[in-house]
């Protein structure tokens, strides 16, 4: 547990935990290194690295909302690698993580080992973008974690069907935090204007190229059965312009698996173990 400064001196949180191969945990939008939580205990022989991005977890909010982009935040990834020293890691990206981890394989691909991509790909479905947009930055209605909890099994229980109680409140834990006044996000609410400013000015411009940049990796990608941000049509389509991605379907889940799925941890770990 420890933090650095990104090279516009904004101080970002990190987790540096284990020993061996390293594996770089990137996590979504709005999430934090928790994301990596049920992943870590079937990583016991890997060197974990979980980063909260700017204005998430227990990283430093950023005054300059605008900076709540994907190239922004792909350089506080290499200010990481370059504080840690590393020229040579496995990327997991989940969501918002595994653009992150195409816009490193593009300008940085010779730190890159190989990446697991969870739930994403370089299109993003509108549905699911719009879904994402209604509840970002807005505060929590519930008082408690517990009834965080609650809401989340009613409003994610039918994607998600046969997760437990105690799963969902952890859950909530990583997502708000419990206070006097009720709970809080666990990031900075204006990630919300920043998201509804770039989408008004349009795509941020075809995101294949990035994908293409993986080509020779070991690579792995991650959908959720039920997801409403990674199609299968889309995941055709990475499988057509790179025949030796592995990837798994993983039933039960929609935006996004937790990672320690059986078929998740299978197609990880071929990743891992193939370079």
């Amino acid at each position: 547990m420890a933090d650095f400064l990104a090279n516009d001196g904004l101080r970002l949180y990190y987790e540096d935990t284990g020993q061996g191969v390293p594996v770089l945990c990137l996590a979504g939008l709005t999430r934090n290194s928790r994301d990596f939580d049920f992943l870590a205990p079937h990583l016991s022989d890997c060197r974990m690295i979980a980063l909260d991005a700017r204005g998430r977890g227990k990283s430093q909010y950023d005054p300059t909302y605008a900076n709540y982009n994907v190239m922004r935040e792909a350089q506080d990834v290499a200010d990481l690698l370059d504080h840690l020293g590393l020229d040579d890691t496995f990327v997991i990206g989940t969501s918002r993580g595994g653009l992150l981890a195409m816009i490193l394989a593009s300008g940085h691909r010779s730190r890159l080992r190989g990446a697991v991509l969870n739930d994403v790909g370089p299109e993003v479905d509108m549905a699911g973008l719009n879904r994402i947009v209604a509840y970002v930055g807005q505060p929590p209605q519930q008082n408690t974690l517990a009834e965080a909890a609650a809401f989340l099994e009613s409003a994610m229980g039918p994607a998600f069907p046969g997760v437990s109680k105690e799963r969902w409140l952890r859950i909530a834990a990583a997502n708000y935090c419990e206070t006097a006044d009720g709970l809080e996000l666990l990031y900075d609410p204006m990630i919300r204007q920043a998201m509804l400013e770039q989408m008004e000015a349009g795509p941020i411009g075809d995101l294949w190229p990035l994908f293409d940049a993986m080509q020779g990796l070991p690579l792995g990608v991650l959908r959720g059965a039920n997801s409403d941000i990674l199609t299968q049509a889309t995941l055709d389509r990475m499988h057509a312009r790179n025949p030796d991605m592995l990837s798994a379907v993983i039933p039960d889940r929609a935006h996004v698996p937790f990672l320690d799925e059986p078929n998740s941890l299978d197609l990880i770990l071929r990743v891992l173990e193939s370079k």
